[in-house]
C-alpha cells in the first residue's frame, strides 16, 4: 500500500467515525419528572395555541352559504361562532389526553420531552376531569345548536379516542396514524355546514379533498419529524409507526395523499364550480412549498400552530383564498364551460 491509499483509507476511516458520532450524538437519553406540575401546565396541555387550526371550520360554512344563501343572517353567525369555540373546547379535550398518553414516548423526542406531561409529576385524577370537563361543554354546545352539529363534535371527539387511546391507538400504525388524524379536517369542514342548520349531507367531494388536504400537512409534518430525529432506533422509540417508516415511504405516502386530493378537488369542481380550475396552479404552487419546507433543518411544518410565521407561505395562501372565494362566489365564465361540454355520441361521429 502507497502514501497515497494509507491517506486515502484513513480518511475514509475518520469519516464514518464522524458519522457515527453526529449519529449518536443525536439520541435522546430520557430524564424521568421530579418537579410537581403547577395548575400553569395544566393549562398548558390545553393548546389553546393551537385553536388557530379550527380555522378549518370556515370552508364548510362558506360552502353552506353558496349553495343556501338564505342561511345567511345574524343568528347563523352566532352560530358559526359558536360551533368554532365548540371545536376548540373539544380539540382541547383531544390534545389532553393525547399529551397525557404520549409522555412515555415524549421523553425520547429533543423538544417534546419539555412538554409538562414529559417533564413533570401530573396527577391523573386532574387530567381525567380536564379531558372529560372539556368534551362535555364542547360536545354539549354543539348539541345546544343542533343535533347533527353535536353529533360532528361528538365524533371529533371519538376520532381523539381512536388516535390516542388502546387498544387502538391509531397513531402508532402506519399510515393509519396520518389518515385517522386528518379525519377531522372533513369533520371540521361539516362542522362549519351544519351550524347554519343545513340538515344535508355536504357534497362528498369536498370532504374527500379536505380530507387528503389534511393527510397531505400531517404526512409532511410526519416526514419534518423524521428527519429531525434523524435516527431510526430513536425514532421508533418516540412514534412507534416509525418503526416501519422510512423517509421515501413518507414522501410517497404523500405523493398519495396529494393525487387523492387533486382528484376531490377537480371532481368538487366539475360538479359544483368549473371556474375554480383557475386557482389549482396556485393550490399547487402552496403544496410544493410546503413539501420543501419538510426539507429544512428544524422544519416548521413539525408545528403547524407556528406555521404564520413563514410569510411567503402565509401570503401565497390568503392570496389563494381570496382567489378561490372570489372565483366560487362571484366567477360566471360560460366560455370556458363552453370548452367543456360533454360531446353525445353523434358528435363524436366523423
Amino acid at each position: 500500500m502507497n502514501n497515497y491509499q494509507y491517506y486515502a483509507k484513513l480518511g475514509n476511516m475518520n469519516i464514518a467515525i464522524d458519522k457515527n458520532i453526529k449519529k449518536s450524538a443525536q439520541v435522546v437519553t430520557p430524564s424521568f419528572p421530579t418537579q410537581n406540575a403547577k395548575l400553569s401546565d395544566y393549562i398548558s396541555i390545553t393548546r389553546m395555541d393551537h385553536w388557530a387550526k379550527n380555522i378549518f371550520v370556515i370552508p364548510g360554512a362558506i360552502i353552506g352559504l353558496y349553495f343556501f344563501p338564505e342561511t345567511f343572517n345574524t343568528k347563523s353567525l352566532i352560530y358559526v361562532i359558536l360551533a368554532i369555540f365548540s371545536t376548540c373546547l373539544v380539540a382541547s379535550s383531544n390534545y389532553v389526553i393525547n399529551e397525557y398518553l404520549d409522555a412515555p414516548q415524549d421523553r425520547f423526542h429533543p423538544i417534546k420531552k419539555l412538554r409538562p406531561c414529559a417533564a413533570k409529576n401530573i396527577k391523573p385524577i386532574f387530567i381525567y376531569s380536564e379531558w372529560l370537563l372539556l368534551a362535555f361543554f364542547g360536545i354539549g354546545i354543539a348539541f345546544s345548536i343542533n343535533t347533527k352539529l353535536g353529533l360532528c363534535a361528538l365524533s371529533l371527539w371519538v376520532m381523539g379516542c381512536v388516535y390516542n387511546i388502546k387498544p387502538i391507538r391509531s397513531k402508532e400504525l402506519p399510515y393509519l396514524d396520518v389518515l385517522s388524524e386528518s379525519l377531522n379536517n372533513p369533520i371540521r369542514m361539516a362542522i362549519g355546514w351544519y351550524a347554519l342548520s343545513i340538515t344535508i349531507l355536504p357534497p362528498v367531494s369536498a370532504l374527500f379533498a379536505y380530507w387528503m388536504f389534511g393527510a397531505f400537512l400531517m404526512g409532511t409534518k410526519r416526514f419534518a419529524e423524521y428527519r429531525k430525529i434523524n435516527n431510526p432506533e430513536q425514532a421508533a422509540l418516540y412514534r412507534r409507526s416509525f418503526k416501519f417508516y422510512t423517509e421515501e415511504l413518507l414522501l410517497a405516502g404523500n405523493v398519495f395523499y396529494l393525487s387523492l386530493f387533486m382528484t376531490g378537488l377537480m371532481a368538487f369542481s366539475m360538479l359544483y364550480k368549473l371556474e375554480l380550475v383557475f386557482a389549482i396552479p396556485l393550490v399547487a404552487y402552496i403544496f410544493a412549498y410546503y413539501l420543501y419546507l419538510g426539507f429544512k433543518e428544524n422544519s416548521p411544518v413539525q408545528y403547524p400552530e407556528k406555521l404564520y410565521k413563514e410569510k411567503h407561505l402565509m401570503f401565497v395562501s390568503i392570496a389563494c383564498f381570496i382567489l378561490g372565494i372570489s372565483l366560487y362566489l362571484f366567477a360566471d365564465f360560460q366560455w370556458f364551460k363552453d370548452l367543456f361540454q360533454v360531446l353525445s355520441p353523434s358528435q363524436l361521429k366523423y
